[in-house]
Protein backbone atom coordinates (compact mmCIF):
# COMPACT_ATOMS: atom_id res chain seq x y z
CA UNK A 1 0.00 0.00 0.00
CA UNK A 2 1.10 3.12 -0.76
CA UNK A 3 1.69 5.81 1.85
CA UNK A 4 2.93 8.77 -0.13
CA UNK A 5 1.72 8.68 -3.50
CA UNK A 6 3.10 11.39 -6.75
CA UNK A 7 0.68 11.03 -9.32
CA UNK A 8 1.71 13.08 -12.67
CA UNK A 9 3.00 16.08 -10.96
CA UNK A 10 3.97 18.84 -13.04
CA UNK A 11 6.16 21.95 -11.39
CA UNK A 12 6.80 24.80 -13.93
CA UNK A 13 8.51 28.33 -12.53
CA UNK A 14 8.19 30.85 -15.45
CA UNK A 15 8.59 28.66 -18.79
CA UNK A 16 10.71 26.18 -16.71
CA UNK A 17 9.82 22.79 -15.96
CA UNK A 18 11.01 21.82 -12.84
CA UNK A 19 9.12 18.83 -12.63
CA UNK A 20 7.22 17.19 -16.05
CA UNK A 21 4.73 14.45 -15.24
CA UNK A 22 6.49 12.50 -12.19
CA UNK A 23 4.86 9.65 -10.64
CA UNK A 24 6.13 7.38 -7.95
CA UNK A 25 5.07 6.06 -4.19
CA UNK A 26 6.52 5.27 -1.33
CA UNK A 27 4.95 2.08 -0.11
CA UNK A 28 4.14 0.81 3.16
CA UNK A 29 7.99 -0.38 5.14
CA UNK A 30 10.23 1.02 2.63
CA UNK A 31 13.05 3.40 2.59
CA UNK A 32 12.84 4.33 -1.26
CA UNK A 33 16.21 6.38 -2.60
CA UNK A 34 15.15 9.36 -4.93
CA UNK A 35 19.00 9.66 -7.10
CA UNK A 36 19.77 12.27 -10.22
CA UNK A 37 22.48 14.60 -11.18
CA UNK A 38 22.53 18.25 -9.68
CA UNK A 39 19.47 20.10 -10.74
CA UNK A 40 18.00 16.83 -11.41
CA UNK A 41 14.58 18.18 -9.55
CA UNK A 42 14.90 15.96 -5.89
CA UNK A 43 14.48 18.96 -3.55
CA UNK A 44 11.62 20.60 -5.79
CA UNK A 45 9.69 16.50 -5.22
CA UNK A 46 10.60 17.38 -1.23
CA UNK A 47 9.18 21.15 -1.57
CA UNK A 48 5.62 19.41 -3.33
CA UNK A 49 5.56 16.47 -0.93
CA UNK A 50 5.80 19.41 2.17
CA UNK A 51 3.44 22.11 0.71
CA UNK A 52 6.33 24.50 0.17
CA UNK A 53 5.88 24.59 -3.89
CA UNK A 54 2.18 23.98 -5.73
CA UNK A 55 2.33 21.95 -8.42
CA UNK A 56 1.16 23.33 -11.75
CA UNK A 57 -0.72 19.83 -12.49
CA UNK A 58 -0.96 16.43 -11.04
CA UNK A 59 -2.01 15.62 -7.29
CA UNK A 60 -0.14 14.41 -4.09
CA UNK A 61 -1.77 11.52 -1.75
CA UNK A 62 -1.40 10.96 1.58
CA UNK A 63 -2.46 7.60 3.24
CA UNK A 64 -5.02 7.43 0.15
CA UNK A 65 -5.74 11.65 0.71
CA UNK A 66 -5.31 14.19 -1.64
CA UNK A 67 -3.07 16.65 0.23
CA UNK A 68 -1.86 18.98 -2.78
CA UNK A 69 -2.62 22.48 -1.28
CA UNK A 70 -2.35 22.09 2.02
CA UNK A 71 0.19 24.45 4.23
CA UNK A 72 3.32 22.84 5.18
CA UNK A 73 2.56 22.48 8.97
CA UNK A 74 -1.02 20.83 7.96
CA UNK A 75 1.00 18.21 5.83
CA UNK A 76 3.68 18.11 8.86
CA UNK A 77 0.71 17.72 11.66
CA UNK A 78 -0.64 14.98 8.94
CA UNK A 79 3.03 12.85 9.61
CA UNK A 80 5.25 13.76 6.85
CA UNK A 81 8.47 15.26 8.44
CA UNK A 82 11.49 16.48 6.63
CA UNK A 83 15.22 17.45 6.40
CA UNK A 84 17.04 19.83 4.92
CA UNK A 85 19.86 19.53 2.37
CA UNK A 86 21.49 22.60 4.23
CA UNK A 87 20.84 21.87 7.93
CA UNK A 88 18.09 24.31 9.24
CA UNK A 89 17.89 24.23 13.34
CA UNK A 90 17.11 27.10 16.04
CA UNK A 91 20.67 27.76 16.36
CA UNK A 92 20.16 29.42 19.49
CA UNK A 93 17.67 26.93 21.37
CA UNK A 94 19.31 23.74 23.22
CA UNK A 95 19.04 20.49 21.29
CA UNK A 96 16.23 19.26 23.28
CA UNK A 97 14.53 22.20 23.09
CA UNK A 98 14.74 22.12 19.02
CA UNK A 99 12.76 18.63 19.82
CA UNK A 100 10.32 19.94 21.60
CA UNK A 101 9.18 22.30 19.13
CA UNK A 102 8.54 19.42 16.54
CA UNK A 103 6.80 17.52 19.16
CA UNK A 104 4.31 20.77 19.73
CA UNK A 105 2.26 19.54 16.94
CA UNK A 106 0.89 17.00 18.98
CA UNK A 107 -0.06 18.93 21.63
CA UNK A 108 -3.69 18.74 22.78
CA UNK A 109 -3.30 21.91 24.85
CA UNK A 110 -5.08 25.59 23.93
CA UNK A 111 -3.64 28.88 24.41
CA UNK A 112 -5.39 29.48 27.79
CA UNK A 113 -3.63 26.58 28.99
CA UNK A 114 -0.08 27.35 28.18
CA UNK A 115 -0.93 31.42 29.53
CA UNK A 116 -2.24 30.55 32.81
CA UNK A 117 0.51 27.36 32.99
CA UNK A 118 -2.63 24.76 34.14
CA UNK A 119 -1.48 21.37 35.58
CA UNK A 120 -3.05 19.02 32.34
CA UNK A 121 -0.66 22.09 30.54
CA UNK A 122 2.88 21.69 32.76
CA UNK A 123 1.98 18.21 32.66
CA UNK A 124 1.88 17.89 28.76
CA UNK A 125 5.09 20.12 28.84
CA UNK A 126 6.91 17.83 30.84
CA UNK A 127 5.64 14.76 28.12
CA UNK A 128 6.74 16.76 25.17
CA UNK A 129 10.28 17.59 27.04
CA UNK A 130 10.73 13.27 27.42
CA UNK A 131 9.75 12.56 24.01
CA UNK A 132 12.13 14.88 22.77
CA UNK A 133 14.56 13.54 24.95
CA UNK A 134 14.07 10.13 23.94
CA UNK A 135 14.40 10.95 19.83
CA UNK A 136 17.66 12.99 21.28
CA UNK A 137 18.70 9.59 22.47
CA UNK A 138 18.08 7.69 19.07
CA UNK A 139 19.93 9.70 17.60
CA UNK A 140 22.83 9.59 19.87
CA UNK A 141 22.42 13.35 20.96
CA UNK A 142 20.84 12.87 24.28
CA UNK A 143 24.21 13.85 26.31
CA UNK A 144 24.12 17.19 24.62
CA UNK A 145 20.26 17.80 25.20
CA UNK A 146 21.06 21.34 26.90
CA UNK A 147 24.08 21.92 24.56
CA UNK A 148 22.98 25.42 21.89
CA UNK A 149 22.31 23.89 18.57
CA UNK A 150 25.09 26.05 16.86
CA UNK A 151 27.78 25.01 19.51
CA UNK A 152 27.16 21.35 18.10
CA UNK A 153 29.71 19.63 15.82
CA UNK A 154 28.83 20.00 12.19
CA UNK A 155 28.08 15.79 12.30
CA UNK A 156 25.97 16.12 15.58
CA UNK A 157 23.86 18.98 14.04
CA UNK A 158 22.87 16.67 11.03
CA UNK A 159 21.87 13.81 14.12
CA UNK A 160 19.37 16.50 15.76
CA UNK A 161 18.10 17.56 12.28
CA UNK A 162 17.05 13.77 12.31
CA UNK A 163 16.39 13.93 15.79
CA UNK A 164 14.02 16.62 15.28
CA UNK A 165 11.67 14.60 12.80
CA UNK A 166 11.65 12.07 14.94
CA UNK A 167 9.82 13.89 17.44
CA UNK A 168 6.98 14.74 15.65
CA UNK A 169 6.09 11.12 15.02
CA UNK A 170 5.99 10.95 11.46
CA UNK A 171 4.40 8.34 9.51
CA UNK A 172 6.77 8.97 6.22
CA UNK A 173 10.16 10.75 6.72
CA UNK A 174 11.83 13.01 3.73
CA UNK A 175 15.37 12.83 4.52
CA UNK A 176 17.39 15.57 2.05
CA UNK A 177 21.08 14.86 1.82
CA UNK A 178 21.64 13.74 5.53
CA UNK A 179 25.22 12.09 4.39
CA UNK A 180 26.70 15.52 3.29
CA UNK A 181 29.73 16.57 4.44
CA UNK A 182 30.13 13.61 6.83
CA UNK A 183 33.36 11.32 6.75
CA UNK A 184 32.79 7.44 5.96
CA UNK A 185 32.93 6.47 9.10
CA UNK A 186 29.53 8.82 9.95
CA UNK A 187 27.79 7.85 6.43
CA UNK A 188 28.65 4.30 7.94
CA UNK A 189 27.15 5.10 10.99
CA UNK A 190 23.72 6.80 9.23
CA UNK A 191 23.34 3.97 7.73
CA UNK A 192 22.40 2.13 10.37
CA UNK A 193 20.06 4.61 12.17
CA UNK A 194 18.20 4.65 8.78
CA UNK A 195 17.69 1.26 9.17
CA UNK A 196 16.98 2.07 12.53
CA UNK A 197 13.91 4.39 11.94
CA UNK A 198 12.66 1.69 8.94
CA UNK A 199 12.48 -0.46 12.18
CA UNK A 200 10.25 2.05 14.11
CA UNK A 201 7.97 1.72 11.35
CA UNK A 202 8.36 5.30 9.29
CA UNK A 203 8.27 5.03 5.29
CA UNK A 204 11.52 6.99 3.93
CA UNK A 205 12.38 9.12 1.22
CA UNK A 206 16.06 9.50 0.57
CA UNK A 207 17.54 11.82 -1.51
CA UNK A 208 21.52 11.20 -1.40
CA UNK A 209 24.61 11.84 -3.41
CA UNK A 210 26.49 9.27 -1.53
CA UNK A 211 25.59 5.97 -3.53
CA UNK A 212 27.04 3.87 -0.63
CA UNK A 213 24.88 4.75 1.33
CA UNK A 214 21.91 4.88 -1.03
CA UNK A 215 22.30 1.28 -2.49
CA UNK A 216 23.01 0.35 1.29
CA UNK A 217 19.32 0.45 2.43
CA UNK A 218 17.32 1.65 -0.22
CA UNK A 219 14.71 -1.26 -1.15
CA UNK A 220 13.82 0.63 -4.43
CA UNK A 221 15.40 3.53 -6.35
CA UNK A 222 13.84 6.26 -8.19
CA UNK A 223 16.38 7.96 -10.62
CA UNK A 224 14.82 11.46 -12.54
CA UNK A 225 16.78 13.81 -14.57
CA UNK A 226 15.34 17.44 -15.67
CA UNK A 227 12.18 16.95 -13.67
CA UNK A 228 11.65 13.35 -15.54
CA UNK A 229 11.58 10.31 -13.81
CA UNK A 230 14.15 7.98 -16.14
CA UNK A 231 14.47 4.98 -14.18
CA UNK A 232 13.26 2.63 -11.36
CA UNK A 233 13.77 -0.37 -9.56
CA UNK A 234 15.96 -2.01 -7.24
CA UNK A 235 19.73 -0.83 -7.19
CA UNK A 236 20.53 -3.86 -9.24
CA UNK A 237 18.37 -2.33 -12.07
CA UNK A 238 19.89 1.74 -11.33
CA UNK A 239 23.39 0.33 -11.68
CA UNK A 240 23.16 -1.08 -15.07
CA UNK A 241 20.44 1.08 -16.60
CA UNK A 242 22.13 2.78 -19.27
CA UNK A 243 19.56 5.79 -18.66
CA UNK A 244 21.14 6.40 -15.31
CA UNK A 245 24.71 5.70 -16.66
CA UNK A 246 23.83 8.55 -19.36
CA UNK A 247 22.43 10.96 -16.65
CA UNK A 248 25.28 10.87 -14.37
CA UNK A 249 28.58 10.34 -17.39
CA UNK A 250 26.50 12.66 -19.63
CA UNK A 251 27.15 9.38 -22.33
CA UNK A 252 25.53 6.64 -23.45
CA UNK A 253 27.13 2.95 -21.32
CA UNK A 254 29.46 1.23 -23.68
CA UNK A 255 28.20 -1.82 -25.49
CA UNK A 256 29.62 -4.83 -24.33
Amino acid sequence: MAELELRNITVKFGGLSALSNLSFSINSGEVLGLIGPNGAGKTTVFNVLTGVYQATNGDVLFQGESILGHRPYEIFSKGVARTFQNIRLFANMTAVENTMVARHCRSRRGIVSALFKTRSQQEEERFIREKGQEALDFMGVGKFADTVASNLPYGLQRRLEIARAIASEPKVLLLDEPAAGMNPSESSELMKDISRISDLGIDILLVEHDMKVVMGVCNRIVCVDHGVKIAEGSSQDIQNDPNVIEAYLGQPAAAD
